[in-house]
């Protein structure tokens, strides 16, 4: 019974697969030329690779594939800027990245496209278990100091690369509970993450992910710079309203005065809206590099404590911890 429920899968694997391949033929968001490969654009390298967690990490016990891209036009003397993508990647963002860094729109960033965890069957007869909920969805830095503290130093050791420990110079991104990932990363460290690409995300209640409109509204503003993407047909289940979820994370950020920008469509829980906005979602992410992204001014918040007891143009300052 076990054997044909695995083999049953495959099939409807393999089904979903060629629906998905109809549906973009018939897609209103067809991807740019940003998006495809073209002819005479130096290609970046991509080495594909396995982190196996230990007893010590933030996720113990959990294996993830990952796959990092290295443009031709990296220093590979200076310590690199970087862009996250959970799941894997999407977006066609290799292609992304090769046309965008050689007309020199974002700067010469390494891709590192990383896969959730997942504990591995003790039986050939059973499935992995995905670890993809808890680590995307649940709110807290233990996602931001998984890449920090493990698999940025393990990418350093074991592909000799250099990578960018100035927060101005990371992006991160995520489609679903990836996208909620990046968000709460990048709201958990600014120090660590300041650029946030987020298409149809999960910002429902799941794992509390329902609270961020909430709480950028009482919280005076982080450095940080967001894109939003989701479509009027998200979904729409026990966890929550996708679609509105999405608009009422928009409305938030802008009533607290953070630097964000979407694109709203009609698209369901796919990545074709997000696909075809991704370039000038990076554009527009990466403009003015490398001038940082800060915190903006008071005066663009609507938080009246903000306004009124927030010092205009200053910066973030330890004052206390460890209460």
């Amino acid at each position: 019974m076990i054997s044909k429920s695995i083999s049953g899968l495959r099939s409807l694997a393999c089904l979903a697969v060629s629906l998905v391949a109809l549906q973009a033929a018939d897609s209103p968001y067809p991807p740019g030329p940003d998006s495809l490969k073209q002819d005479g654009v130096p290609q970046g390298e991509i080495i594909k690779g396995v982190f196996t967690a230990d007893a010590r990490s933030v996720f113990p016990g959990t294996v993830r594939d990952y796959t990092v891209y290295i443009p031709q036009q990296l220093d590979r003397t200076q310590r690199a800027p970087l862009m996250v993508l959970q799941d894997g990647g999407g977006y066609q963002a290799v292609n992304v990245f090769n046309n965008l860094i050689a007309r020199k729109e974002i700067p010469p960033l390494v891709g590192i496209f990383v896969m959730h965890g997942r504990v591995k069957a003790l039986s050939t007869n059973a499935l992995d278990r995905f670890n993809r909920s808890y680590e995307y969805d649940g709110l807290g830095d233990g996602y931001a100091r998984f890449l920090l503290d493990e698999l940025f130093p393990h990418l350093e050791r074991q592909h000799g690369i250099l990578l960018t420990t100035n927060a101005n110079e990371r992006a991160i991104g995520g489609a679903s509970s990836g996208a909620i990932c990046a968000f709460t990363a990048a709201w958990e460290r600014p120090d660590a993450f300041r650029r946030v690409f987020s298409s149809i995300g999960t910002y429902v209640g799941l794992r509390g992910g329902n609270n961020y409109p909430t709480l950028i509204r009482k919280v005076e503003p982080q450095p940080l710079r967001i894109f939003l993407q989701d479509g009027e047909n998200d979904l729409n289940i026990y966890g929550g309203d996708w679609w509105m979820a999405n608009q009422e994370m928009q409305r938030a950020l802008v009533f607290a005065g953070y630097d964000v920008r979407h694109a709203w469509g009609t698209g369901a829980h796919d990545s074709f809206q997000a696909t075809q906005v991704f370039p000038d979602a990076l554009r527009w992410l990466w403009r003015d590099f490398p001038a940082p992204v800060t915190a903006n001014p008071a005066r663009a918040s609507k938080q009246p404590v903000v306004r009124e007891v927030l010092a205009e143009n200053s910066e973030w300052q330890l004052v206390g911890q460890g209460y």
